[in-house]
């Protein structure tokens, strides 16, 4: 059995969206960032990093949205949800989880959460102004240079696809100008037409 902690709009959706496409045995149990639980000393004991997601497994807790679903995708190989047993291409896709996790969300997380990175309130109003040209080019990267098409890896689908969806939710709120980024934004709706992405989008909107 499985834990995910997640939190409602974040990176999360992910990790939640795989487990469900791998047909994995698990709890979900949302983590209220509007009461500042992440904070509380119940979930520190949890993730002392005071972030989702957390994925509690039978040999400890893991944390970081790439290592969740590279963890996932070869706990249920049966499901085919990464190349495996490829290792150079299970490099590639490791490669285009990182994109996103380490320059697109730091990018986005500009705009929210500035005051991670400076005091200066000057300072903070110059990331938020720059946050949407920012994000708008790692998206550009994505949408010419990463994504194969259909799916982020090519034919077949894998947990990159549920991470590109998580963080295209998050494109209207950036401002990002969607007329450069057409395959993403198809991407997005293929993804909507999946039973598990549909499933996991109504339980965490009725979380």
């Amino acid at each position: 059995m499985l834990t995910l902690y997640f939190g409602r709009g974040g990176c999360s959706l992910a990790s939640h969206i795989a487990l469900e496409e791998a047909g994995a045995d698990y709890e979900a149990r949302q983590v209220d960032f509007a009461t500042n639980e992440q904070q509380s000393p119940e979930y520190l004991r949890v993730n002392p990093k005071g972030r989702v997601p957390a994925l509690v497994t039978p040999r400890g807790i893991l944390t970081e949205t790439p290592a969740i679903l590279a963890y996932i995708a070869q706990s249920f190989p049966g499901a085919a949800l990464a190349p495996v047993a490829d290792y150079f291409a299970f490099a590639e896709l490791q490669a285009f989880n990182s994109y996103l996790c380490s320059t697109l969300h730091v990018a986005h997380a500009h705009g929210r959460r500035a005051y991670r990175w400076a005091d200066d309130e000057a300072a903070q109003a110059e990331m938020k102004r720059k946050m949407p040209e920012v994000v708008t080019a790692c998206f550009k990267m994505v949408e010419d240079n990463m994504f194969r098409g259909p799916w982020v890896m090519g034919d077949q689908y894998t947990v990159a696809d549920s991470y590109l969806f998580t963080v295209a939710q998050w494109i209207e709120g950036d401002n990002v100008d969607t007329s450069l980024i057409p395959r993403v934004m198809e991407h997005r709706e293929r993804m909507k037409q999946r039973p598990a992405v549909q499933k996991v989008l109504e339980r965490e909107a009725n979380a």
